[in-house]
């Protein structure tokens, strides 16, 4: 069971160990800096800490002790537009895509079999390939430079991102990524071809004749059961949707109560079926449904879903958790998520009951059990 957690958020990245019966913040690092993803790599326990600092750009650190010394490294870099270039039309009539790096989103570390590899997903849409633990990165041109990447859209920011990446354990060079707003994308050959992985979600943003085109889908966060990679989830703008084949289909999963509306989702590392989700009014309001915070679980794959409520707040709770601030550890009992208000919640039983770790902490961005 993992005993210590990072806690990435808009000032600063926080440790918390588990101490007695409870939680408690330990170290701090890069306080007033926004932490917006964090690394644990289990292949040699090194941490990475992307930050973004607004008009000064994004930056990359790295810890080989656990947090209590960091190096910085460069961070990805985009290449100059080739002469003449001028980009497509967006689908929504939206901004293009930038050439430069906005800020790291995902971070996600290669098999064990890959030597320093590591994945990293950007907005604008770029995702970068490292193979010297971060010393240097690498646009993956065979995806940016696909016809199909030059419809990609902002949803809640300006231009598109990628938010997630799923290395397969069996095969590391297969890839599950996750795009807002570009649907899912996977390559078996560690990125040298991408297919389009995106029937069956649904967009109802868009004209009905667009609702299934792949290429404009928008999932808030894709994730895998790592004890069965074909099995992943997907908290999408419009709802929940499964797939039971590494991606091939999608099947929306429908009435789900309070709502199917979210950003975050966390599925268990043992039980394909089991996976956690934390709902809220879609679009304008983006706030608990009826100003109750509570967890939805599943059970049985999306055929029916529990309201966890012990222990959160019931009564005007504006709490947003974004999509990678719901964690589960490798048990599948323990989990943690924060909050856009600043806080900070566990279980030890798989949700039935929460407990609030702080709420005083800045807007969280990113949670992470490490082992």
């Amino acid at each position: 069971m993992s005993d210590r957690m990072y806690v990435g958020t808009r000032k600063g990245l926080f440790a918390l160990d588990r101490t007695g019966a409870g939680w408690s913040i330990t170290d701090a690092s890069f306080l007033g800096d926004k932490c917006s993803m964090l690394l644990h790599d289990p292949r040699d326990g090194a941490l990475y800490a992307a930050l973004d600092h607004g008009h000064f750009g994004a930056k990359m650190h790295r810890s080989r002790d656990g947090g209590a010394t960091w190096d910085e490294l460069p961070a990805p870099v985009y290449p100059e537009p080739p002469a003449g270039y001028e980009p497509r039309r967006t689908p929504d009539g939206g901004k293009h895509a930038p050439w430069n790096l906005k800020f790291v989103w995902e971070l996600q570390a290669g098999g064990p079999d890959q030597e320093g590899r590591l994945w990293c997903g950007t907005l604008p849409g770029g995702l970068f390939r490292s193979d010297d633990h971060g010393a240097s990165w690498e646009l993956v041109r065979s995806l940016w430079d696909l016809e199909e990447r030059e419809e990609w859209f902002g949803g809640g920011y300006d231009y598109p991102g990628i938010h997630s990446v799923c290395v397969d354990p069996r095969n590391h060079d297969d890839v599950v990524l996750g795009v807002s707003c570009g649907g899912a994308w996977r390559t078996t050959d560690g990125g040298a071809t991408w297919m389009l992985m995106a029937l069956g979600m649904r967009a109802e943003y868009m004209p009905p004749e667009r609702a299934g085109d792949g290429n404009i889908q928008d999932p808030h966060l894709i994730v895998q059961c790592p004890s069965d990679p074909d099995a992943l989830w997907t908290q999408h703008h419009n709802g929940i949707f499964r797939s039971t084949d590494r991606a091939g289909s999608w099947t929306e999963i429908e009435n789900v109560a309070p709502s199917n509306f979210g950003f975050a989702v966390a599925v268990h590392p043992h039980d394909a079926n089991t996976a956690w989700f934390v709902p809220a009014v879609k679009d304008e309001h983006r706030i608990p449904v009826d100003g109750k915070l509570v967890v939805t679980r599943t059970r049985d794959g999306g055929r029916s879903f529990e309201q966890l409520r012990g222990g959160l707040p019931q009564d005007h709770a504006y709490d947003l958790v974004f999509r990678h601030a719901l964690d589960v550890d490798e048990t599948g009992d323990r989990l943690a998520f924060g909050s856009t208000t600043g806080s900070l919640w566990t279980t030890e039983n798989g949700g039935d009951a929460w407990n609030c770790v702080s709420a005083n902490l800045p807007p969280v961005h990113v949670v992470r059990f490490v082992k």
